[in-house]
């Protein structure tokens, strides 16, 4: 009987590890970032040096973001007439107007946040690329 038990067990991990492999096959990464790499054209010609990594579609910013954002929530956004801005932890998703829909620019917050700081203004919040010191009594001092 020891034998059979260990059976269903060895059957019910490998069961669970085949679902985890589905799912990571049809749902890929588990980020913000794969999200973007798995479902939009990369677009090499379109980077910002080696900090922002380019990728296209042919849907409106709009639509783009409405596509991320129902997938990974956002930290903080910003929307004008420039583009759609998306704050995430450690990661920016940048989605601006081009003739024929849309580049989605990824970046670490680190270097995004300088970049985009003329347009998202203090929109961002208090997140890890803010270069913004606090009010309190000695803060920033």
């Amino acid at each position: 009987m020891t034998y059979r038990r260990w059976f269903v067990v060895g059957v019910a991990i490998a069961v669970i590890g085949a679902l985890v492999a589905a799912f990571a096959i049809f749902y890929g990464n588990f980020s913000p970032r794969g999200f973007v790499e798995d479902r939009y054209t990369r677009a090499a010609s379109q980077d910002i040096g080696r900090d922002a990594i380019a990728y296209t579609s042919s849907r409106t910013p709009s639509q783009v973001a409405k596509e991320v954002t129902d997938a990974w929530t956002p930290a903080d956004q910003y929307v004008d007439g420039s583009g759609v801005y998306l704050r995430y932890d450690d990661d920016s998703v940048v989605i601006l107007p081009i003739a024929a829909g849309s580049v989605i620019l990824l970046e670490r917050l680190g270097t995004a946040y300088p970049r985009y700081h003329s347009t998202v203004g203090n929109h961002w919040g208090w997140g890890r690329g803010s270069t913004v010191r606090g009010g309190g009594p000695g803060s920033g001092k």
